[in-house]
């Protein structure tokens, strides 16, 4: 079982930038703003279909993070919890992390989850969305926070290039959870379906990736 608490950075030696920084963040060895965008761990790991994965964040709900714990300590198999975890060198007041965590997930930078692959065993869709549907301001979030927001002050014109490009990843991820959370999966492929369709008859132009 591995619990990853996650600060976005390499913390116990002074915060230099790691895969887990998203773009747009400053960090050492990072000092514009990192440019490529965050390894997503949790993904990787939903890739093996074996492995219980979940994102909590202790601050916001208790009950999911407990939760979590609890069946990733009872799942027959390897688990990996990643737990939205405030640090420093993000750049604001710890008083304020409760708060401050809140807004991270409204905003969907950090949605809350649990993948369990027994449940497919049952019939059931392994993967469950605890987080509700974003609402919260994201640039609020990111100009809270002094690791994006020095960027902002720094060079505007790249930070807004920079945080529109974690924008796209973040509501583009936010996107495909709904899509694992939905009930019928089989339903909603289908819909992609008949939307590529009605698109190619109209003319239009379509690129698969």
């Amino acid at each position: 079982n591995i619990l990853v608490l996650d600060t976005e950075m390499y913390s116990n030696t002074g915060g230099q930038a790691s895969k887990s920084t998203p773009a747009g963040a400053m960090a050492k060895f990072a000092e514009s703003g990192k440019q490529t965008q965050k390894k997503d761990l949790c993904r990787l790991a939903m890739t093996y279909k074996t492995v219980y994965v979940a994102s909590i964040c202790l601050h916001v709900n208790q009950q999911q993070a407990v939760r979590a714990m609890l069946e990733a300590d009872a799942y027959a198999g390897p688990s990996l919890v990643v737990a939205y975890s405030p640090c420093i060198s993000q750049g604001y007041p710890m008083a304020e992390s409760i708060g401050h965590c809140q807004l991270a997930v409204d905003s969907g930078y950090w949605p809350l989850f649990r993948y369990n692959p027994e449940l497919a065993a049952s019939g059931n869709n392994p993967f469950q969305l605890d987080s509700r549907k974003v609402k919260g301001d994201l640039f609020k979030l990111l100009s809270a926070e002094n690791r994006f927001a020095s960027v902002m002050r720094r060079d505007p014109k790249h930070a807004e290039e920079l945080d529109s490009r974690l924008k796209i990843s973040v509501t583009e991820k936010n996107q495909l959870l709904q899509v694992l959370s939905a009930e019928d999966l089989q339903g909603q492929f289908h819909k992609l379906v008949e939307g590529l369709t009605d698109a190619s008859g109209a003319g239009s132009s379509i690129t698969i990736l």
